[in-house]
């Protein structure tokens, strides 16, 4: 069976990580990814380490076929082609693209795609119902506010002030969340497009920012609220408007516990072999505990700390209180569960196979008709060139070969 999207063409001009990303999740919904590289170069990721290649895992690549573990990760399932934008015939080929094509997804910094020759306004004459799809760090209509990457798009957003305890330094977060929330909102934006131009015949032009995803994605919690009461929202691996609610040092490693709404927290004291908790006023309902979150924090805390893991894990089950181990990414990500249901799944090279013990990213949605995934892995630079301009398009052997010949390909 097919996913979801089959029939869906994606001409894929993005580099790096935040689009790459979105039209990884569009491949992996079952669209047909076309994605276009520089030739001789191709995208920026092939150059981060760590490699794969015959050799195994690697931080420097051993031979020529080795590739970037990154990159296998946010190529999977694209037919990869090279084609140099800047060359004067690189336009009518993309024109050709985009004939045949549901979705363009690019993300270059704002106004790049329209120096090129190849921005929305262009391409929505060579195909009125495309859906052209923009990530950019601050917007189409941004003006000058710079390059943007992930670290400064998680300062800008207020997301390395949200972490931390206060009077500390901004903490980044592990993960490059600046660039992979931005793509979530561009897939949510074009498959909502995409569905709009199948009913009118009209594409339109989708533009999501990182700057404003983050940002939204920060506004969820109540800052406001915090400035206008006094409450200190920097509380490091604590929530103080929720408590208990926070990770705690155990015997052999820490544990996340979540009792603060009443229903869980009525059965923590007898977990504890604390009941009196339950008779003291400043924890007996849930906002009485938020307002004195830094005790009923330090209470949990030094119980917790004379038991194991396994035998916090016990207790709190048994309540029906939530309750989870902290977990190493490595471990996380190699979950039996999660492997099961495609949330996760081995990288492979493309001809070496894949390593003991390494994971990409699956499509988290499971489909009971129509099946998502990744079925190629990332494609060797130009890999798919003479299958796509040969086949798809109808480019004759002469042609591809003078396009290689000339340095357009």
């Amino acid at each position: 069976m097919s996913g979801p999207l089959e029939g869906v063409t994606v001409v894929d001009l993005t580099r790096a990580l935040s689009g790459p990303y979105a039209t990884l999740l569009l491949g992996g919904l079952g669209a047909t990814v076309i994605k276009i590289e520089e030739p001789g170069s191709g995208d920026v990721a092939r150059g981060n380490v760590p490699y794969l290649g015959r050799d195994g895992v690697n931080r420097l690549p051993q031979h020529e076929d080795d590739l970037s573990i990154p990159f296998l990760e946010r190529c999977r399932g694209k037919l990869g082609v090279t084609l140099n934008l800047k060359h004067p015939d690189a336009v009518a080929v993309f024109d050709d693209l985009v004939r045949e094509a549901d979705v363009v997804v690019e993300n270059f910094s704002a106004g790049t795609a329209d120096r090129l020759g190849v921005g929305y306004a262009h391409a929505r004459e060579v195909n009125p119902r495309i859906v052209y799809t923009s990530i950019s760090g601050f917007g189409a209509d941004a003006t000058d506010n710079g390059k943007a990457y992930d670290l400064t798009i998680q300062a800008l957003s207020g997301l390395t002030m949200a972490n931390g305890r206060v009077g500390e330094d901004p903490v980044r977060v592990g993960l490059p969340l600046g660039d992979m929330t931005a793509p979530l909102f561009a897939v949510m934006g074009t498959l909502a497009a995409v569905l709009r131009a199948r009913e009118t015949g009209q594409g339109q032009h989708v533009d999501v920012s990182m700057l404003g995803a983050l940002t939204s994605m920060v506004a969820v919690e109540p800052w406001g609220g915090y400035a206008a009461t006094g409450m200190e929202p920097r509380t490091g691996n604590f929530l103080n408007r929720l408590a208990p609610f926070g990770l705690f040092s155990a015997l052999d490693g820490e544990v996340a516990i979540c009792a603060a709404n009443d229903r869980f927290f009525v059965r923590l004291p007898a977990a504890m072999d604390m009941p009196e908790l339950l008779e003291d006023p400043r924890f007996a309902t849930r906002a009485p505990r938020a307002a004195n979150a830094d005790e009923i924090h330090r209470i949990v805390g030094e119980w917790a700390a004379g038991l194991t893991v396994a035998e916090i894990h016990k207790r709190l089950v048994a309540a029906d209180i939530p309750v989870s181990e902290v977990r190493t990414p490595l471990a996380a990500t190699a979950d039996p569960q999660v492997l099961a249901r495609g949330e996760t799944v081995p990288l492979e090279h493309p001809e070496h196979g894949g390593a003991e013990g390494l994971y990409g990213s699956g499509v988290p949605v499971v489909f009971s008709g129509t099946p998502a995934g990744f079925v190629d892995p990332a494609p060797y630079l130009g890999q798919h060139n003479d299958h796509v301009f040969g086949e798809l398009l109808g480019y004759g052997p002469e042609r591809v070969a003078a396009m290689r010949e000339h340095g357009l390909v």
